[in-house]
């Protein structure tokens, strides 16, 4: 069990470092493979000795090896971050398929959160292929168990939230970017497989945190009117809400009311 954690968080921080690029290039329209990663000052491709997760960057001190330009501590800071939440999404799940799912969701919540709160967009090339992992995934885990009722919720809860969110930016466009539409699905297609009670909770939810985060952001900058902010990173914590704690959170609202 500590051998397979260890693996888990390995992969977590691999795939990190991984997002840091995927975070740098998506939102550019350019290759995430090629050409290899170098510092944007001198131009000097990183060494492979150097690009080994947070070590490298502190073997470097935060700076470039050639040129002594300053390396962002985010590198290793996404880089640990992915893998303690890998490592903590083993503890709480498991070997099981919910893992694997959990694993996809955790990787796609950081690189669009980052690129969301860089450039307020959620980018085609990396949403599509949320869709496609996701997707793919579902119908592997339904293939293999036999969970094909679990497909319908997830294609209903897809639509519902696809259909919500449209509803939201056809009305209010200036409040939603149509990037918060097209990511709408796929995490309503995840909700949807858990069942109606968290694509409810997490639907919802993603507003209360979006409101949350609002209110504190206009108290901070003491601003009177509201302040424009990425919704993408509140739409994923709305799922995670939902599917963390959404049976709880919904049993907790009903017996307010004595039901």
């Amino acid at each position: 069990m500590v051998l397979l954690g260890l693996v888990v968080g390995l992969l977590g921080l691999a795939l990190g470092s991984f997002a840091n690029v995927v975070i740098a290039r998506a939102p550019q329209n350019e290759s995430v493979v090629r050409p290899r990663s170098a510092c944007p000052r001198c131009g000097a491709a990183i060494r492979s000795r150097h690009n080994i997760p947070i070590v490298g960057w502190l073997a470097l001190r935060g700076r470039c090896f050639d040129c002594s330009e300053p390396i962002s501590v985010r590198y290793p800071v996404i880089e640990g971050l992915t893998g303690l939440v890998f490592v903590g999404l083993f503890l709480w799940l498991g070997v099981s398929p919910e893992l694997g799912l959990a694993l996809i969701v955790a990787f796609f919540t950081v690189v669009l959160s980052a690129i969301d709160f860089d450039t307020q967009r959620l980018p085609d090339n990396v949403v599509r292929p949320f869709a496609i992992s996701v997707g793919t995934y579902l119908l592997a885990w339904a293939a293999t168990t036999g969970s094909w009722s679990n497909v319908v919720g997830a294609v209903i809860g897809a639509a519902i939230l696809a259909a919500f969110y449209f509803l939201v930016w056809f009305i209010y466009p200036k409040g939603m970017g149509f990037g918060d539409v097209k990511l709408a699905p796929v995490l309503g297609a995840v909700m949807g497989w858990y069942g109606w009670t968290t694509l409810v909770v997490g639907g919802f939810a993603a507003f209360v945190w979006g409101a949350v985060v609002g209110v504190v952001v206009m108290a901070v900058t003491r601003r009177s009117r509201m302040v424009a902010i990425p919704f993408g990173p509140w739409m994923f914590a709305g799922a995670w809400t939902g599917v963390i704690g959404g049976s709880a959170i919904a049993e907790g609202y009903l017996g307010l009311f004595g039901l």
